[in-house]
């Protein structure tokens, strides 16, 4: 399921409304591993899905599935002088549409640690924060 929502926002007193679905902004993304294998285990077990493995221009990545070509997707990349993991970084926010209470409680058993439990953010929907077993600072967001 792809997450989209309607999205207001104010800026200088002025609201613009965002028809839905848009485009999206980011196009990909990648997360960075101290321990890459650890790390498929981690995201496959707390999202409840594989996480698949596969080279890519000679390099081996874990992606993340999507259910169509429009959607957001990103993977997952092994240690190098480039890909460093940090808690201080861009954030990524993971759709757990309809799931996202069980994919909080898989994390800490997973490696992870729930930062932020499952909170509101109006009608945009639910969103937690969690750190990833590579030490990664990683949101989940769901619509309901």
């Amino acid at each position: 399921m792809r997450c989209v929502s309607q999205v207001k926002t104010i800026h200088e007193h002025t609201e613009i409304e965002v028809p839905m679905p848009v485009k999206n902004v980011v196009t990909w993304f990648d997360i960075p591993t101290a321990d890459f294998d650890r790390a498929i285990k981690f995201y496959s077990d707390i999202m409840g899905e594989q996480v698949q493995v596969g080279e890519f221009m000679g390099q081996t990545l874990g992606v993340f599935k999507t259910d169509n070509r429009e959607s957001v997707t990103g993977d997952i990349v092994p240690p190098g002088p480039n890909h460093k993991p940090s808690p201080d970084g861009t954030r990524i926010y993971l759709c757990c549409e309809g799931k996202l209470d069980q994919v909080i409680s898989r994390v800490e058993t997973a490696g992870g640690m729930v930062l932020h439990p499952r909170f509101a953010i109006g009608e945009a929907g639910w969103i937690a924060v969690i750190r990833d077993s590579e030490g990664n600072t990683v949101g989940l967001h769901s619509h309901s």
